[in-house]
């Protein structure tokens, strides 16, 4: 079967340790910022770069500038959205067309579970928290991706061992 549009397998294991450094950045970003009001204040993360756009304070913006900012949360986020694309988007090392049934069934399903949860949360929760529940949205769709395409796998190939 052609899929030109999946990464070769080899990218599966990058991706995974890509995915859970990410994770465990983001895990400890969340709990010194949130629950101890921690700055991470390492100066190798407080860096000059470019941004398109910048709201510092109440009415000054600038738009395509060099800023100085601490990026580490920003490191955390793109080895978690890089780190599960190439998990999701990996071919398995026996890609075949029930491989790849599963694959938009858990896509699918995905989406519509994290667009409800989407929609709980839009009339269900406001203000600050409301802004952690987009971002935590961010990661969601390949997060259950994810979570039901191996779980789906992981069942599929159970039931192949208990025939035989």
């Amino acid at each position: 079967m052609k899929t030109n549009y999946l990464f070769p397998n080899r990218y599966k294991k990058t991706g995974w340790v890509l995915f859970i450094i990410g994770i465990l950045l983001g895990v400890v970003y969340i709990l010194g910022t949130v629950f101890m009001d921690f700055e991470t204040d390492i100066s190798i993360f407080d860096l000059k770069v470019f941004a398109i756009a910048v709201n510092r304070f109440a009415g000054d913006t600038s738009y395509f500038t060099v800023i100085r900012n601490e990026v580490f949360d920003e490191i955390a986020c793109l080895l978690i959205v890089v780190g599960a694309l190439l998990v999701a988007f990996s071919k398995e090392k026996s890609e075949d067309e029930f491989i790849s049934k599963i694959r938009l069934e858990s896509l699918v399903w995905a989406t519509y579970v994290n667009y409800v949860i989407l929609i709980v949360s839009i009339i269900f929760v406001y203000e600050m928290i409301f802004f952690w529940v987009l971002i935590f949205n961010m990661f969601t769709l390949l997060i259950f991706f994810l979570i039901r395409y191996n779980w789906v796998l992981y069942k599929t190939k159970n039931q192949v061992k208990d025939e035989e």
